[in-house]
């Protein structure tokens, strides 16, 4: 393989973590915040609402959401918001500087307006999210940090991923992939010049993800990006365990998609090929 896309290395650990690790989605110091409201609280409340890179609603983001940024801006994640990457039904993504001068992409969900019916397929059957309920607020919890959780599994399988900073309720802070003038593109978006290497590292990703227990579950060319010659997998919020219900599925959809894309690169690769890889267990060294 050439250097472009070229794989990064897995984290030296044991273990990619517990399977039937516990994701508390209780009460945080965000939302102990929110209900004392002090002054300090208040006024940084109103600051970030009249701010015109936000221009948000009562309705859109409750006092616990803003008490989450005023939590993560306590504790040093966050030190300046910049403007808008993104704006979506569920989601708003903001350009921010984090610690040491560092960009950050801050992803704050929306409470009210995210489409909780669809977070559940993804959320039921996942032994990390038994006993979560019909609790709308509950679920979307769940959601970021089942995201900020499987970011860090990914991570530590070798797979390039956007890295996890911080969570708090509704708001995940993580790294920020290119910068809005000079945004990372998509698969999608780009003239693949080497599909054969780059199909490579996109089958190797898939099969470490799966080494971690993982299923991205809406892998295609919309959720992988080109950013100074690596390849990074985006959008992991949906990704199951390998015990969930539904993970034979969301693979062989996953496979099916990334096969279809590279075929019109030229490449001879089907679904089924693509899936015996990813499931193959590598012999021991």
């Amino acid at each position: 393989m050439t250097d472009e896309f070229g794989l990064i290395a897995p984290d030296a650990v044991d273990g990619f973590g517990d399977e039937w690790e516990e994701i508390d989605v209780s009460d945080t110091e965000a939302d102990r915040i929110a209900r004392r409201r002090d002054r300090e609280f208040s006024k940084f409340r109103k600051r970030i609402k009249d701010a015109d890179q936000f221009k948000v609603e009562q309705s859109v983001f409750d006092d616990a959401t803003f008490a989450a940024i005023y939590k993560l801006v306590q504790d040093g994640y966050i030190e300046a918001f910049g403007g808008p990457i993104s704006t979506g039904k569920e989601a708003n993504v903001y350009e921010a500087l984090g610690d040491d001068d560092t960009d950050v992409a801050v992803k704050i969900y929306r409470i009210n307006a995210s489409n909780f019916q669809q977070m559940r397929e993804y959320l039921e059957g996942d032994p990390r999210f038994e006993g979560i309920g019909n609790d709308k607020g509950k679920i979307v919890l769940a959601w970021v940090r089942k995201e900020f959780a499987n970011l860090e599994r990914a991570q530590k399988a070798g797979v390039r991923v956007p890295t996890p900073i911080a969570v708090e309720r509704n708001v995940l802070v993580m790294e920020l992939v290119g910068l809005v003038e000079e945004r990372a593109r998509r698969l999608a978006e780009v003239n693949v010049e080497n599909p054969q290497t780059a199909y490579e590292v996109v089958r190797e990703y898939m099969r470490r993800l799966h080494g971690a227990g993982l299923v991205h579950g809406d892998l295609s060319e919309y959720n992988m990006i080109i950013h100074e010659g690596e390849l990074v997998i985006i959008d992991l919020g949906q990704a199951v365990t390998v015990h969930h219900p539904n993970a034979e599925e969301f693979l062989d959809r996953d496979c099916e998609n990334v096969a279809k894309f590279f075929s019109r690169q030229g490449l001879d690769v089907t679904g089924e090929q693509l899936r015996e890889y990813v499931t193959e267990v590598e012999p021991e060294p």
